[in-house]
């Protein structure tokens, strides 16, 4: 109650003066009023606005002070932002009023914040405020000192410590009384000094912090000791191990009168996190592995017990496993497997390769490459005691590849090729060169990359890219080697098209180039109606004319503008520097033309003896015909010697049969295979020789 009524008589008094302030300040037209009080407590991490409310001019500049030092200054409707000090750009914002909002505000920003409303020609006013900023007040601990309280000792302190907060009232209790300053107790920062501790002082001692926000309590018992007693020590567990992270609780104590001093040490020092033999550890990081000495001491009667514990604290690898292969001399395999970081360090094996050999941390095998690891894969084991895990590794050949070929036009106007040659491999293929029979050197003529895989080659003249033997790259590893003969080619083209839009104004052409031609740029080229202006093209429709030119890495171009009910021929000529290659086939966009007059005379010319060449060949076929025919009608059947000697017979023997002729024999069962005649050929009578002779 005292404390709200001094607060609501200080407000009073600053309003009063801020209020004289501003009528005195106010009478050259400019006035502002805080709007609210002027002793505001914020929490931190809140939002809290500085109200202010101004008149009698317009878009005046507004200047905000805290302790004396502008932090916003701002003109009130302006579109620039207001300058805010650095540091505070987050946290400060201007209202179009001229108030001060505090966005999450931090507990640095307490002080007193004034504001400056000035307009040119109507003077200037001001405005205070005094802003404190609290935090919750949050784990508040008791210690004393010393430990423990010994009868006849000069004083005994309490003093309490907190993790955050703002104490603005604090309140010392012995056994549910309030403690004041006097000869006994002296309350001084955040101590209890008590003057000659007696046994009577044994007891319950509390303390409250409060501030406008939040109040805590803490407790803690003070023994008076005297007498000397045996004191323990005991560990609460210790564990085989504890991952990186964990939050470890071990206990010191020991009984005695005077209770004894406890502490912790490890690697020679006090440990700082330790409470009346508590040992915290939180977030326990590897480095915090090892022995602890927990160190109990009586003063008094000069004993001193130790107990040590050991803590191994581990941290998993990072990431995962890794495995890789590497070429050893081109000739050996070396197998590689890593797993970073780690306490302790992984170990690492290639059960496959070695059931004896492992490492920690990183492993390597070599061996002596053969087909058997081509195309075989290889599991690493890694075992670490917070985690079991693997990785795996592919050896292979280097595999069949296309050569990759790029030309360019270097500074001094050389042209240069450049030829790629990679294949895919495990390990990673190393590429060399040759020129017909004689191994390429890394000089003035050719460039070989530090990696071996591109060489270059750089000549004025393109001869002497065409004039040059084969080149050859071979991509060798352990496990194989890959070879490509490389013919340089000239500019040419192996393929176009033409593409046009819908309504034939617009074409698009593409093409492609052979892998080793040597091609630096095109040269689009169109025949037909002159385009507009901004295309470029000239001359008359009856020749090519140069409508584009296109760098080496083009692969098509775009033409407008042009007349869908006209025709125009398009080409693309390929070029290396000034050597021009052949030229693609003939596209052709439009309805068409005419026939010229060469034309017309060759069709003339051609009617007539495609007439007469018509009419000896349907002549031909008639006379065919009737040979094949005629052939048909004359054909004679054969008479076999057996059938000539009984007509012999016949003839001397037999009569006339009253003159009735008899059926011819069936001359084709008479050439039938013995198989094939089911039945005794029949007996035959020739007629008179006056009738037989030939049956049509």
């Amino acid at each position: 109650m005292k404390g709200q009524e001094r607060f609501l008589k200080l407000s009073a008094v600053v309003l009063s003066v801020l209020f004289i302030s501003t009528f005195q300040g106010a009478h050259g037209q400019v006035e502002v009023i805080p709007v609210g009080p002027t002793l505001v407590n914020a929490l931190a991490g809140s939002n809290v606005t500085l109200a202010v409310s101004f008149s009698g001019a317009s878009d005046p500049v507004v200047t905000w002070s805290k302790d004396d030092q502008p932090v916003v200054t701002w003109t009130i409707n302006s579109s620039s932002p207001a300058d805010i000090a650095n540091g505070s750009s987050n946290v400060l914002r201007i209202e179009n009023n001229g108030s001060l909002t505090f966005k999450d505000v931090p507990k640095r920003f307490t002080g007193i914040y004034k504001v400056e409303f000035t307009k040119s020609g109507l003077g200037k006013v001001l405005a205070t405020f005094t802003l404190n900023i609290f935090e919750r007040i949050q784990n508040v601990t008791l210690s004393t000192q010393p430990a423990f309280a010994q009868e006849g000792a000069e004083r005994f302190t309490l003093q309490y410590s907190m993790l955050q907060g703002v104490v603005e009232q604090q309140t010392w209790r012995f056994n549910g009384k309030e403690l004041q300053n006097g000869t006994r107790y002296l309350i001084q920062g955040s101590s209890l000094v008590i003057f000659g501790p007696k046994r009577t002082d044994e007891g319950t001692y509390s303390v409250l912090l409060e501030n406008p926000f939040s109040s805590v309590t803490t407790h803690i018992n003070v023994t008076v000791l005297y007498g000397p007693d045996e004191p323990i020590v005991e560990p609460l567990s210790v564990q085989p191990f504890y991952k990186a992270g964990d939050s470890l609780l071990f206990l010191c104590r020991a009984e005695g009168f005077p209770q004894p001093t406890i502490e912790w040490v490890f690697g020679g020092r006090t440990v700082s996190d330790f409470h009346q033999g508590v040992l915290n550890l939180t977030n326990v990081q590897t480095n915090q592995g090892g022995v602890y000495t927990c160190s109990v001491f009586n003063e008094l009667t000069e004993k001193k017990l130790e107990k040590n514990i050991t803590l191994n604290i581990y941290e998993k690898p990072l990431g995962n496993p890794l495995c890789s292969v590497t070429s050893v001399n081109n000739a050996d395999l070396q197998y590689q497997c890593r797993w970073a970081g780690g306490t302790p360090q992984a170990r690492l094996s290639f059960p496959a390769l070695s059931n004896t050999s492992s490492g920690a941390g990183t492993f390597s095998l070599t061996v002596t490459a053969s087909n058997n690891f081509d195309e075989k894969t290889l599991i690493c084991l890694a075992s670490h005691p917070l985690e079991q895990n693997t990785c795996n590794v592919t050896a292979s050949g280097p595999i069949h590849f296309i050569p990759i070929v790029k030309t360019t036009i270097d500074p001094d106007g050389k042209t240069v090729v450049t030829i790629h040659c990679v294949s895919e491999a495990s390990p990673q293929a190393v590429v060399s060169w040759s020129r017909g029979d004689e191994a390429v050197l890394d000089g003035l003529a050719y460039q070989i990359s530090s990696d071996t895989t591109q060489l270059k080659i750089r000549s004025y003249n393109i001869s002497t890219f065409l004039l040059t033997p084969n080149f050859t790259c071979t991509c060798r590893n352990p496990l194989g080697s890959q070879q490509k003969q490389v013919q340089l080619l000239g500019p040419s083209i192996s393929d176009s098209s033409l593409f046009p839009n819908q309504d034939g104004t617009i074409i698009t052409l593409t093409w492609e180039v052979p892998p080793t031609s040597i091609v630096t740029g095109f040269d689009i080229q169109m025949k037909g109606p002159n385009l507009p202006s901004n295309n470029g093209a000239k001359g008359s429709s009856n020749k090519y004319n140069i409508i584009q030119q296109k760098p080496g890495s083009a692969r098509s171009a775009d033409v407008f503008s042009l007349d869908p009910d006209l025709t125009y021929r398009f080409r693309i000529i390929p070029k290396a520097r000034l050597y021009d290659g052949e030229p693609s086939e003939v596209h052709t966009v439009g309805p068409g033309e005419g026939l010229s007059g060469p034309a017309i005379a060759g069709i003339a010319a051609g009617i007539p003896c495609s007439i007469l060449v018509l009419i000896l060949l349907i002549g031909l076929i008639f006379l065919i015909f009737h040979i094949r025919k005629k052939r048909s009608y004359q054909t004679r059947y054969p008479v076999s010697r057996a059938v000539e000697k009984v007509k012999n017979m016949q003839h001397n023997t037999a009569p006339h049969n009253n003159g009735v002729l008899r059926s011819p024999p069936d001359y084709n069962r008479l050439h039938q295979t013995p198989s094939e005649r089911s039945v005794t050929l029949p007996t035959f009578v020739p007629p008179p020789p006056v009738r037989v002779a030939t049956t049509v």
